[in-house]
Parts: structure tokens; sequence; C-alpha cells
């Protein structure tokens, strides 16, 4: 394995918004996610996964992704922060939805897994691929940043072990037809950290590791030690969600993606820089838990949030 220095400042793009509530069976109100949109902004999120612009058949939770992000384009003190936001895309009709919503960036998807893939949208990695081609070429027409999500780079709810090269192989493919930036994802958070190595390497490898990001679920909690994984090879993009929102529909047993307040207590705590404000992210964890009604689980954030409490005697 190949070590590098440690960089000094990492990009935390958070998800939560989006990945962290698309399956909640109850309805969240366009309000909230809204207002959730807005804490994460102020407490210096700069890259912000906010919508998915799928069938509301298929993810119901989802449907007013529009409205959000008008919502947030006309909040007043939103307007001098430079904020990317971001939205999952499943093909054209998807991509000219986010056009028309403005987002900066696009979000495509397919997997390291062929049995992933077939489960989850029903066609191989290829005919995955070669769907996004028209998104990816709308992207370009529009100097829309294009992403592309390796889903189950590091194991598979249905074919269990995948090779390390399969996510790297995704990857070219993905670049071949455009994409820019490559989020290599633990989608039920079976890896661990030399696994993580290998992987991100062979990634790395293909489309250059200053194109990739991590994305960890915390399944059997591992998440921080494969973030340090991949740090150790010079990674500098991760992917969040708040409170440690969110999961898989499609993996089951899989738990939410690692928590924001987590990772921003480790990197903190390593002098690495991520322009976030711990005690406001803290705020926001628990109050979007309990809006939803769940209880607050970013372990890191449930500390601070009772030393806050404590020291403030309410």
């Amino acid at each position: 394995m190949s070590m590098i220095k440690l960089p000094s400042q990492v990009t935390l793009v958070e998800v939560g918004p989006r990945d962290g509530l698309q399956n909640e069976k109850t309805p969240i109100s366009t309000a909230i996610k809204v207002e959730l949109c807005k804490q994460l902004i102020e407490a210096g999120i700069h890259r912000l996964e906010a919508a998915a612009f799928v069938s509301p058949k298929w993810v119901p939770q989802m449907a007013d992704g529009a409205d959000v992000l008008a919502g947030l384009q006309a909040l007043p003190d939103l307007q001098d922060r430079t904020v990317s936001y971001s939205a999952l895309v499943p093909n054209l009709k998807g991509m000219e939805a986010a056009i028309e919503a403005g987002v900066q960036e696009a979000v495509v998807f397919t997997a390291a897994s062929e049995a992933f893939t077939q489960k989850n949208i029903n066609c191989t990695i290829a005919e995955s691929i070669e769907r996004f081609k028209p998104v990816a070429a709308l992207a370009q027409a529009h100097n829309i940043h294009l992403r592309g999500s390796i889903s189950c780079a590091l194991g598979c709810p249905y074919q269990g072990e995948v090779p390390v090269q399969n996510a790297a192989e995704v990857a070219l493919r993905l670049r071949d037809i455009g994409v820019q930036e490559f989020d290599v994802a633990d989608t039920i958070g079976v890896g661990t950290a030399l696994r993580v190595s290998q992987v991100f390497e062979a990634v790395g490898y293909s489309v250059g590791l200053n194109n990739v990001a991590g994305h960890f679920h915390d399944t059997y909690g591992q998440a921080l030690a494969n973030i340090l994984a991949a740090l150790q090879l010079g990674v500098s993009t991760f992917h969040s969600s708040i409170a440690g929102l969110g999961g898989c529909p499609y993996a089951k047993g899989a738990t939410g993606n690692v928590a924001t307040e987590d990772v921003v207590y480790l990197l903190q705590g390593m002098g690495i820089d991520t322009g976030l404000n711990m005690h406001k992210l803290v705020q926001t964890g628990a109050w979007i838990s309990g809006s939803i009604g769940k209880p607050y689980t970013s372990r890191a954030g449930r500390a601070v949030w009772n030393k806050l409490n404590t020291e403030t005697g309410a």
C-alpha cells in the first residue's frame, strides 16, 4: 500500500437531505427539508446533495426536490454563500428536471456488482452506463459537474465479495462517457481498512485519486477506520450524513451513512481543516433527529450535545 502525507484540508459532501431522508416512510415536509439544508449551509457546508429527480412512485420522499431547491434559492440570507447543490438523476428526464431546478452537480449511479445493478435498476452495469451517455452529454452542454456513484464497491448483499478491480473498471467506463468525479461507496458497510486501501488504490490508479470521493456506511462500525485508510492514500473528499441518517432499501440490514459530526470530530482531532462548525452541526443533528422522530445516533454528536446542555444547564 502506497502512503502519502495526509491532506491538510478535506471536503465533506453532505448527503443527509437526499440519501439521509429518502427512505423515511413518513412524509417530511418541504419546509423541514429546506430548513435542514439552510442549517447545514450555515454550519459551513459548501457541497450539498439536496434532491433526487427520480420517479415519485419509487421514492415518494424525494418528490418535492424542485420545491426544496426553489426554497433554498429564495432564502435571502443564503444569497452570499457559495454552495454547490447536487441531485441524483437516473436518466435524461431526471437530468432535465435537475437542470430546470438549478443544480450545479448531478449524480448518476451504478455499481461494482452485477447482482446489485440487476436488483437495483434492473440492468447490467454496461447497460446502466449506456443509459447515462445522454445524461453526460446534457451535463457537459450545461456546464454541470457530473459525479458517478459506484455502489457496493466493497461488498454486495446479493453476491457477497466484490473483486477489488471491479470499481476501478466501472470508474474507467464512467470516465469514458464524461463523468468527472467518482464516488466509491461501501453501500452496506462491510468494508475494512485493508480492503478500502486496495479498492481506492485501484480506482485512483485508473482515474486519479484527486477525482475520487469516499462514501461509507457504518453497519459494522468501520466507517471512520475506512475513512482514515482512504485519507492515508490521499483521498480528500468524503460523503457524510448529518446525524448518520440514511440507509439503502436494496441492501438488507444496511445502516446509515457515517455521521457528519463523527467525521468532523475525527478530522479536527487530526488537525485537518473542514471549514465546518461542530457546534452548529450538532445542533442541526439533534434538531433533524427530533423533527423526524428519530433518536440522535451520532456518537460524537451526542457527546457534544450532552456537554453543551450540561454547560448551559439545559
